[in-house]
């Protein structure tokens, strides 16, 4: 027994020692942060991939976009695109279709030059394989040609206005790594699976920083690029770095662990918005600093207009005017979001029409009621007891009618859960409430993000829902995608199934135009013809409220959608 017990005791010690320098070894980066000038950044999971054709997600996205580079970014105070990888901006031949573009010299992280061919390389990797999310930015271009070392030029089959937006802001991979990849998976039977399924383990790329170190579910360590284009050089006012020796991504996986971390100085930087709740735990903080952002978000309601009684535009105006959208930002957001009027949001300001109907704003809740009343009224419903009264008060409504004679049957909101999003499941909650007051048997029912979906997209099996978009493209070719009558089938982006010939033509000429101005007046018109017939209301946008330590770090660059941006990782000095 005490032979056993010595030898158990001795497992044990190894056990615990090889534990212990497992431990040390894996986390010998992020012990050593503080003394080697690393930024310290919180996220809640891991990347999903580091192969830049599967990785979707938000947090493989986040650090992606720190190696890999596109040829054009949206510069940080009015979210212009600007050459980046390119030294300049395209020169468009309109008799022949053509865009050339000069690129800079720059270096791959593994100190090859990047060139043309990698250019190429990547827009024929894209159209060949229809890589999902990047297929559609490059379908109408018929020819990538490599005029030499450092041009470029693009033989377009059609005008398309997102070349400019879409296509020159896609990441370009190194013809290099990803040559022998493409042949392997071209043997496949499925090769874009094969495509998407390879393992990247060191990507190369020519951002800043370059992968060093994946402790999977712990932390992603990025060091220095130190074949970075841009280092020392001024880019749209910035002297640019990095002038920090790396980044970690450290994994948390809850909100509640991530600003416990940043409040005891664990991290130096929250990437993700933080929710209200949690400011009144950093707001008085001397080393912490709120940066609050606006966003380029969309959160709405939206009608399924192939069916009655939503395919009546008076009833979804009467619906726009009794939504409160103040009281949504002021109480469910608590006061950290936008009132929304149009589909596109404020903050993409070149595009955003001020001048579309406002429906109910500034009006209090009985002139809400009482204008939804008239809407309805107008239209030729009647109730058994209306909103409003003979006398001209505000009255709790009963049995409203349609104007066939029958009464309106129950029907549903479809919104995420409380659990998902809490924003959305209670904008459903008190819109019942609104419509309700109208007469109208509304019912809020909470859904499985995933079945709501289903429902609303695949199936077209909904009455009314509550969605959004938490990053919409600054470019407003989406206006298309989502109300195109093309785009009306199941698991197409036309969710609301909304028709209009006169819509479908101006969003086709929009999205051909190659000029900036007449594309904008097109954009502007249509966002009028949409909140005219509102098969989406929009209702709010949520402001992004991001954490960091200022005791440590300086040079954070705020922009639309946040300080976690390239310009900021660029920018950061230690103090």
């Amino acid at each position: 027994m005490k032979k056993h017990s010595k030898f158990a005791r001795l497992t044990f010690g190894l056990t615990a020692l090889t534990l212990f320098v497992t431990l040390l070894l894996g986390l010998a980066p992020v012990s050593q942060a503080a003394s080697n000038g690393i930024l310290k950044i919180g996220v809640l999971e891991d990347p999903k991939s580091l192969n830049l054709w599967l990785a979707s997600d938000a947090w493989s996205s986040r650090v992606l976009s720190m190696i890999y580079e596109p040829l054009f970014v949206r510069e940080p105070k009015e979210s212009k695109l600007v050459p980046w990888l390119a030294a300049g901006e395209p020169v468009y031949d309109p008799g022949e279709l053509t865009y050339t573009l000069k690129l800079r010299p720059a270096k791959w992280s593994d100190g090859s030059d990047f060139t043309a061919e990698d250019v190429v390389f990547t827009g024929n990797l894209i159209k060949e394989f229809k890589i999902p999310k990047q297929s559609s930015k490059w379908s109408f271009i018929q020819n990538i040609v490599a005029v030499d070392k450092h041009t470029v030029r693009f033989e377009l089959k059609k005008p398309k206005a997102i070349f400019l937006t879409r296509t020159l802001t896609t990441p370009i991979v190194q013809k290099k790594q990803w040559e022998k990849v493409v042949a392997e998976a071209r043997k496949s039977e499925k090769p874009l699976t094969a495509l998407l399924r390879f393992g990247v383990d060191q990507p190369v790329g020519t951002g800043p920083f370059m992968l060093d170190q994946w402790k999977k579910g712990v932390f992603v360590y990025l060091k220095t690029n130190p074949h970075f284009f841009a280092k020392g050089q001024t880019m749209e006012g910035f002297k640019m770095g990095p002038y920090i020796s790396g980044m970690i991504f450290k994994v948390f996986g809850t909100a509640d662990a991530a600003v416990l971390a940043l409040r005891k100085g664990s991290i130096d930087f929250y990437w993700n918005s933080i929710q209200p709740g949690y400011l009144d735990q950093l707001k008085d903080d001397k080393d912490i600093k709120l940066f609050v952002s606006n966003k380029s978000g969309l959160y709405y309601m939206g009608f399924n207009v192939r069916k009655a009684p939503f395919d009546d535009m008076a009833l979804r105006q009467a619906v726009a005017t009794i939504i409160d959208k103040d009281f949504i930002v002021k109480r469910i957001l608590q006061g950290y979001g936008e009132v929304l009027w149009s589909v596109i949001p404020p903050g993409n300001s070149f595009y955003y029409n001020p001048d579309v109907p406002k429906y109910g704003q500034g009006m209090a809740y009985d002139q809400r009621v009482k204008k939804a009343y008239e809407i309805l009224k107008e239209a030729g419903y009647t109730w058994e007891v209306p909103p409003v009264n003979d006398q001209g008060q505000v009255q709790k409504a009963k049995g409203i009618i349609l104007p066939d004679g029958l009464p309106m049957k129950d029907f549903t909101i479809l919104t995420p859960p409380a659990d998902y999003d809490p924003h959305r499941a209670m904008s459903g909650q008190i819109i019942q409430e609104w419509l309700r007051a109208l007469g109208m048997p509304a019912v809020s029912r909470p859904m499985a993000f995933g079945a709501l979906i289903q429902k609303v997209k695949g199936q077209h099996d909904f009455d009314c829902f509550i969605l959004g978009y938490g990053k919409l493209s600054l470019d407003p070719g989406y206006l298309r995608a989502f109300f195109h009558s093309k785009m009306n089938k199941p698991n197409g982006w036309n969710m609301s199934g909304y028709e209009s010939a006169a819509f479908d033509a101006m969003a086709t000429d929009a999205n051909d135009s190659m000029d900036p101005k007449m594309r904008r007046e097109k954009v502007m018109m249509l966002q009028s013809i949409l909140m005219t017939a509102v098969p989406y209301i929009p209702l709010y946008n949520p402001t992004v409220i991001e954490g960091v330590r200022i005791d440590r770090f300086t040079g954070w660059v705020p922009m639309l959608d946040g300080v976690g941006n390239l310009w900021s990782f660029c920018d950061i000095k230690p103090k």
